[in-house]
């Protein structure tokens, strides 16, 4: 993936290295990715509430009782002060400059959101975030949380994403794009429609509706990949395929294999593998919101 010329974004809280009182710093005694695979929700794109992730209610957030407050910070990474933050701030000024794009041909007006960048966790108006959970979108305060340890991890545990090449920051991309995805699903008012359908449903129901807002994040990831391989030529040999394996492996099917021996489809919140490749690349293929309505058919 070629980022260099992709325009910054300013809209990055750097909290990477900060430390707090009434939380644990680092990668809270040794949990990782793996532990997230024990735990039956996808911990790498998932958007919404960490505290609920474990029991794969994320998207009800918004129900549980006022947010968190937390304390303001102003501070801001400067693009060029380390190639993690660089690479962040291209990701999010390319998706600032899409979606705008996007919304003012509709008629609307595209609010950007801040993305945190921290490590070990941090305080977020969804309660604490945590390494553990992977990057998530939170809608009480429309900022998406990274550490960006994750990537370190991506990198060890992917084939096609090498330690550093550059497929592997297409993949990396696709998860950040895959959170911006759930803000503007947030912005349209999706997540609040699906938080009350979700109020008179059972689990198995829920889970489904879940899925439908997942895989629509998926999708809006890849509109993001058609529109910058169209205006800025970031998209090199081995990228999509990169992005691909990645959704594949964070699939709900092969999660719950590795993690329990076998599928259970209706504990789904996320997709099967096979369907968080599909809407990807119908994303990436159509450049097209309209074809990511992931409530009312099933790309052919």
């Amino acid at each position: 993936m070629r980022f260099d010329q992709l325009p910054r974004s300013d809209q990055i809280e750097d909290r990477r290295g900060e430390t707090r009182r009434g939380f644990p710093i680092g990668r809270a005694g040794g949990i990782g990715i793996g532990t997230l695979l024990l735990l039956t929700a996808v911990g790498w794109a998932l958007g919404i509430n960490p505290v609920y992730l474990i029991g794969g209610a994320e998207i009800l957030s918004g129900l549980r009782g006022p947010p968190q407050q937390t304390q303001p910070t102003n501070n801001r990474v400067d693009p060029g002060s380390d190639r993690t933050g660089e690479f962040v701030a291209a990701v999010l000024g390319s998706t600032e400059a899409q979606w705008k794009d996007i919304f003012a041909q509709n008629g609307r007006t595209y609010e950007a959101p801040t993305l945190v960048m921290f490590t070990g966790a941090t305080p977020s108006a969804c309660g604490y975030a945590q390494s553990a959970m992977g990057p998530f979108y939170c809608p009480n305060d429309r900022k998406v949380y990274l550490d960006t340890t994750f990537f370190d991890d991506l990198e060890r545990r992917f084939r096609g994403c090498d330690i550093g090449s550059k497929s592997c920051q297409f993949a990396q991309a696709y998860v950040i794009t895959h959170e911006i995805g759930h803000h503007v699903q947030n912005l349209l008012g999706i997540l609040p429609q699906v938080q009350q359908r979700q109020l008179g449903l059972d689990q198995a129901e829920s889970n489904q509706l879940q899925v439908s807002v997942e895989l629509q994040a998926d999708c809006l990831a890849g509109v993001w990949g058609h529109y910058a391989a169209e205006r800025w030529r970031v998209v090199e040999p081995g990228d999509v395929e990169a992005a691909i394996q990645t959704a594949s492996a964070i699939g709900d099917d092969r999660l719950q294999r590795r993690s329990q021996g076998y599928v259970v489809p209706d504990a789904f919140t996320h997709g099967s593998s096979e369907q968080r490749t599909r809407w990807f690349l119908t994303g990436l293929k159509s450049g097209q919101v309209a074809s990511c309505d992931t409530f009312r058919m099933q790309p052919q």
